[in-house]
């Protein structure tokens, strides 16, 4: 098996997380910011550590490698959305610029972890782009998805395109709905998870026609989430193998559909580290190596 940077679905090697103890850091720092950052209501900060540890058992008992980021004063309760902050190809690590001006100083802190970890960064983001990993998304080795939206602008696609010419063949762009506006957390991998070459968990009613007809012509199937279930993060799945998926306890629906369509599902209960800051396992979590 070949190892990529350039995928969604291959078996998880490795990963990047940032522990709730570094980014919510107490009870008393949530209190004061969870309101300013549109979280829907302040996390505790004991039963956010307690699931927390457990998730991070979903990886270790499948012996994929975890990286820590450390607790830095610049930035806040949000950088534990780790994904957002960076996007992997096969060429290096390209450093993001965030559409959320309360996380601009994240992707900093993570380049310079992934320079002490040895790992290539192909590059940053400049000037007036703006990217966030939440809206970039590997369809396959060669075929890279990216929704235009209040989180990333044309020049943060355009930059993209410059940046992946070599080792991309397509770059399929979503322009993303309205939704409820720029103060919402809506990404791209809001609404599509990947969980197979040819198998993808979406929300149809907020993606555009083009984006799911161009799905469709890659031969790519469909595992709807129902409307019930959009805002418990149904459509918010994390793939560590092929078939194989880490999904937000209370999805029953969405997980049944899964299981009948042959994928393994791991549930993690998230009311603390997810649905109150309406980020899944995608966004908790930003996969570094996999093999396929």
């Amino acid at each position: 098996m070949a190892t990529t940077f350039q995928s969604e679905y291959g078996e998880l090697k490795s990963l990047l997380l940032k522990h709730p103890r570094d980014a919510f850091l107490s009870a008393e720092y949530l209190e004061s910011h969870w309101q300013n950052l549109n979280y829907l209501s302040k996390p505790d900060y004991n039963k956010a550590i307690e699931e927390y540890e457990k998730f991070i058992e979903i990886f270790t008992s499948y012996s994929i490698e975890v990286q820590f980021l450390a607790q830095d004063d610049s930035t806040g309760m949000d950088s534990i959305y780790v994904r957002d902050a960076a996007i992997t190809t096969n060429e290096g690590i390209l450093i993001c610029n965030m559409g959320k001006e309360q996380r601009n100083r994240e992707p900093n802190r993570q380049l310079q972890h992934y320079l002490q970890h040895g790992h290539s960064v192909l590059g940053t983001f400049q000037n007036d782009a703006t990217i966030e990993g939440g809206d970039v998304a590997w369809l396959n080795e060669s075929v890279l998805a990216v929704a235009r939206g209040y989180r990333t602008n044309d020049e943060g696609i355009n930059q993209l395109k410059q940046f992946i010419q070599n080792t991309a063949e397509e770059v399929v762009v979503m322009d993303s709905p309205h939704y409820k506006g720029p103060s919402d957390v809506f990404h791209l991998m809001s609404v599509l998870s990947p969980v197979d070459k040819d198998l993808a968990v979406v929300y149809s009613p907020l993606m555009t026609v083009p984006f799911r007809e161009r799905l469709i012509s890659m031969g790519i199937k469909f595992v709807e989430v129902p409307d019930e279930e959009f805002d418990s993060l149904g459509s918010n799945v994390l793939a560590i193998a092929p078939r194989v998926c880490v999904m937000v306890k209370g999805n029953p629906i969405t997980k049944s559909r899964l299981e009948n369509a042959g994928v393994q599902v791991i549930e993690f209960n998230g009311d603390e580290i997810s649905l109150k800051g309406s980020g899944g396992p995608t966004c908790l979590t930003r996969p570094l190596v996999r093999s396929i």
